[in-house]
C-alpha cells in the first residue's frame, strides 16, 4: 500500500474478530489481514487499485474483501498464480463482485 502512495499505520492485534464483526465480515469472507479506510474495512490481499476505486466511488457498502489468500494477489506473489475476485460486502451483508484479477 505504501508503494501505491497510501499512508499506512500498522496496529498488530491478536484477535481481528471484533473488527471484522463491527464491519460485517463473516468468517467465509475473512482472510489474514484487516484494515480500515474511512468507513470501509479492507479484508485480505485486496489490490491497491480496488481500494482506490472504492474510495473514489464510495458505494453503499461495509467492506471490500479478497477472501482466503489467493496466489498472485498483492503480498502473495508466487510462481503459481490464480485468478481471484474481490467482493464488495454490501450494507445488508450480501456481496457482489467488485474486481476480477488474474494474479500479480
Amino acid at each position: 500500500m505504501r508503494q501505491a502512495s497510501w499512508t499506512v499505520d500498522v496496529v498488530e492485534r491478536e484477535d481481528l474478530a471484533p473488527i471484522r464483526a463491527q464491519h460485517g465480515i463473516s468468517d467465509g469472507l475473512a482472510s489474514c489481514h484487516t484494515a480500515v479506510v474511512g468507513a470501509y474495512a479492507i479484508e485480505g490481499h485486496v489490490p491497491a487499485s480496488d481500494i482506490d476505486r472504492l474510495v473514489r466511488e464510495r458505494p453503499a457498502a461495509r467492506a471490500l474483501s479478497a477472501p482466503g489468500m489467493p496466489a498472485g494477489s498483492p503480498g502473495m506473489e508466487a510462481a503459481r498464480r490464480e485468478p481471484y475476485t474481490t467482493l464488495l460486502i454490501l450494507n445488508d451483508g450480501s456481496t457482489r463482485v467488485f474486481g476480477r484479477h488474474n494474479g500479480a
